[in-house]
């Protein structure tokens, strides 16, 4: 269960992690906590990720379904209506291009793998929203995010207790992982969920004591990008959390971070690329 894995298979692709790589957030959504309704036509959807691409990142995440705090889900057949728009102009303007779909739901999981070739399932819930989900990427043989969230969007900020925030996540993916590879899932990448269902106090814990999940030796992500656990301690807003951003993934990558997952791709791109310089 513990077997080093610090490489993934993507389609056609093997993408290692010598160097830590970057998904640049690709939100679709009219109601996202930072960039909603910023995106929602094939123009301005290019335009992105093209800029993207541009600035470094390797993965585009594209979301069609908010999962701010407090936020109400869209219907299956809305979300998939808001990805069909972005995966057919990315596959057509973009065609080499690793795409990751974040979703919970295993039937826009098997849909977009098989219509647009999506190579990543990027799952919020880690498997709690849909009992199908592992089955099903068992059966697609994609890599899979398996990321912790206490609770739902709804609901992940009432109040939530941990006895240790990071010995609770780590027991949790201990059974997931076992869980996804019982059904032939073996490209899993770790996320612990920052911000989902975490006080701030409990995000700073996490990041701190971050080499701990180095014990499942796969390929972590970490989301901080415009996150509350910044712009709260800043008394600032999403839109003047950027340098807090860059400062957290600095700490993330010094701590073994594989994968940062950001709004601000150029900016990440410079940190990845000051860090690697100190660890030489």
């Amino acid at each position: 269960m513990f077997s080093k894995s610090k490489s993934i298979r993507v389609g056609d692709r093997l993408l290692c992690f010598d160097k830590p790589l970057i998904m640049g957030i690709l939100n679709v959504t009219p109601d996202s906590f930072y960039d909603g309704g910023m995106y929602q036509t094939s123009h301005l959807i290019r335009l992105k990720a093209e800029r993207m691409l541009e600035d470094g990142a390797t993965i585009i995440d594209i979301g069609a379904c908010s999962t701010r705090p407090g936020s109400q889900e869209p219907d299956e057949e809305t979300e998939r209506s808001r990805l069909n728009l972005a995966l057919k102009e990315i596959r057509t303007e973009f065609p080499n291009t690793i795409i990751s779909v974040d979703t919970f739901r295993s039937g826009i999981a098997d849909w977009a793998v098989k219509e647009y070739g999506v190579q990543i399932i990027n799952d919020v819930s880690g498997g709690n929203k849909d009992p199908e989900m592992f089955a099903t990427i068992g059966r697609l043989k994609v890599p899979y995010v398996l990321m912790h969230m206490l609770g739902s969007p709804g609901t992940m900020q009432d109040n939530p207790i941990y006895e240790d925030v990071v010995n609770d996540i780590s027991l949790l993916f201990a059974e997931r992982i076992r869980q996804l590879s019982e059904v032939g899932a073996t490209d899993i990448i770790i996320d612990p969920g920052f911000g989902f269902g975490k006080t701030i106090e409990q995000n700073y814990n996490l990041l701190d004591r971050l080499e701990d999940f180095r014990i499942f030796a796969r390929p972590l992500l970490i989301g901080l990008s415009r996150k509350s656990m910044i712009y709260k301690v800043l008394n600032s807003a999403p839109e003047s959390s950027l340098n807090g951003t860059t400062a957290l993934n600095a700490v993330a990558l010094l701590k073994g971070a594989d994968i940062i997952r950001v709004h601000d791709v150029k900016q990440a791109f410079e940190c990845v690329k000051m860090i690697e310089k100190i660890k030489l």
